[in-house]
């Protein structure tokens, strides 16, 4: 709880790089002074009634978990805060984290970091790989926006006897050096020998009037890894695409 007041600012200050533009506040109430890399000084319009709490989150610039900062603030008479420390918890060294530890993003959010413009997002899917090396895929659905792409893919581990967690994933186009992807698994941990798992691989990508194809690799235990050749991310509409 942050105590906040009409006469005095209060300056957030985070202990690795923010996105700016990322800020999400309630404007009517809330006057954000200031947002530099690693600092918000905020001030309320004024003083917020006993019972009303406000809300301003903004999210981290490396992408690591906890991806997002929020903060619930206040008016009490008898307290304003005049300098918040933020601390942001260390993720432990796993390669994807329960969604349970980071505040879940509102679509709002989205719009206001730019992955979603005036084209939407365009979507591809498939169903029904080929096994390989004892991985198949289930499905996959290809979903591109402003600046990104992103696979949502359901794996399947045919393996009678060893489970297979991933760990890394590439983009590899055409033309050029391979896009090293973050990856995100629904539930953390291996897939089990006959089980079926979920994982998201996205990565940044430049605006272009045109379909992008790729094919998809995730990697895993024992050198195990899963190809998906042709994944086509269709272009956006004329406004997003330039």
């Amino acid at each position: 709880m942050v105590h906040i007041a009409q006469d005095t600012p209060t300056l957030f200050l985070f202990p690795s790089p923010i996105q700016r533009k990322s800020l999400t506040f309630d404007e009517s109430r809330l006057r954000v002074l200031d947002a530099g890399e690693r600092s918000v000084i905020v001030q309320a319009v004024s003083d917020l009634p006993k019972d009303e709490r406000q809300e301003m989150g903004v999210f981290f610039a490396d992408g690591k978990a906890p991806a997002r900062a929020a903060f619930a603030l206040v008016t009490d008479p008898a307290e304003v805060d005049s300098r918040i420390d933020v601390e942001r918890p260390e993720a432990p060294n796993t390669v994807c984290q329960p969604s349970t530890q980071c505040p879940v993003p509102k679509p709002e959010d989205f719009v206001l970091l730019g992955y979603v413009g005036i084209g939407g997002v365009t979507t591809s899917s498939s169903q029904g790989l080929d096994p390989v090396q004892e991985l198949a895929v289930e499905s996959y659905i290809a979903l591109r926006g402003r600046g990104w792409v992103l696979a949502d893919v359901r794996i399947e581990n045919r393996s009678e006897r060893s489970a297979w967690t991933p760990r890394a994933a590439t983009f590899k186009g055409r033309v050029g050096a391979p896009l090293r992807a973050r990856l995100i698994a629904e539930r953390p941990g291996p897939i089990a020998p006959g089980g079926q798992g979920r994982v998201l691989a996205v990565v940044e990508v430049p605006t272009a009037n045109a379909d992008l194809v790729f094919t998809l690799e995730v990697l895993g235990d024992g050198g195990r890894r899963l190809a998906i050749p042709g994944v086509r991310f269709p272009k956006l509409i004329a406004g997003d695409a330039r």
